[in-house]
């Protein structure tokens, strides 16, 4: 897949689930992407980096855009938007990342929603849908996540996605500027890796 695929809407790449669906973010999504995460920042610093100056420019999204095509295009990275699909409302983000393959088959969860759809269960969906996309589409073995241990809110959802808490690591991501420690999470797949798409998934 090209670059400009990737970023193009036409890259087609569509994941399903309940209530909502993941697709790659594209261009057109700036001003609803802008004033989620604007209206959702005091909401979403507190377990994110630090937020560059520009972070919600149109330029500073470009850059984002191109950063995603490169790591789709060597594998390596699945960013998603998710969508309500009632509405096809913005609701958040959700990727895959530190994909790695050879003996380990594994990559990294990490995901964010804006404060108006909050404990709605949309992204517990998300990360459920991602889930099937990552074992059953890309063949992965294993899934990784981690959060700050007073976010029990994302405790709790990665608890009901089938994650298992596996351990601590201290100082382990610098969030809101300090380097903070994090609860691990871990999840194997149960499914047996095949070559196509899940039902659900349209490539």
């Amino acid at each position: 897949m090209a670059l400009l695929d990737w970023i193009a809407p036409e890259s087609g790449l569509r994941v399903e689930g309940d209530g909502i669906f993941l697709r790659p973010p594209k261009a057109s999504d700036y001003p609803e992407w802008r004033d989620l995460r604007a209206r959702s920042r005091e909401f979403l610093q507190p377990w994110e980096p630090t937020w560059p100056v520009d972070d919600l420019s149109r330029a500073a999204f470009r850059r984002r855009l191109t950063a995603y095509a490169r790591d789709r295009e060597v594998g390596s990275a699945y960013p998603f938007f998710v969508f309500r699909a009632q509405d096809g409302a913005l609701t958040g983000g959700i990727t895959l990342s530190n994909v790695r393959r050879g003996v380990a088959q594994m990559g990294s969860v990490g995901y964010w929603c804006g404060k108006p759809y909050a404990r709605q269960g949309l992204t517990l969906n998300a990360v459920r849908a991602l889930v099937l996309f990552s074992f059953r589409s890309l063949a992965l073995h294993r899934l990784e996540a981690a959060c700050l241990p007073e976010n029990q809110p994302s405790r709790r959802l990665l608890n009901r996605a089938g994650f298992a808490e596996e351990g601590f690591a201290k100082a382990y991501l610098k969030i809101n500027g300090v380097w903070r420690d994090h609860v691990l999470f871990g999840l194997v797949s149960p499914l047996r890796a095949h070559d196509g798409p899940d039902e659900g998934v349209s490539v």
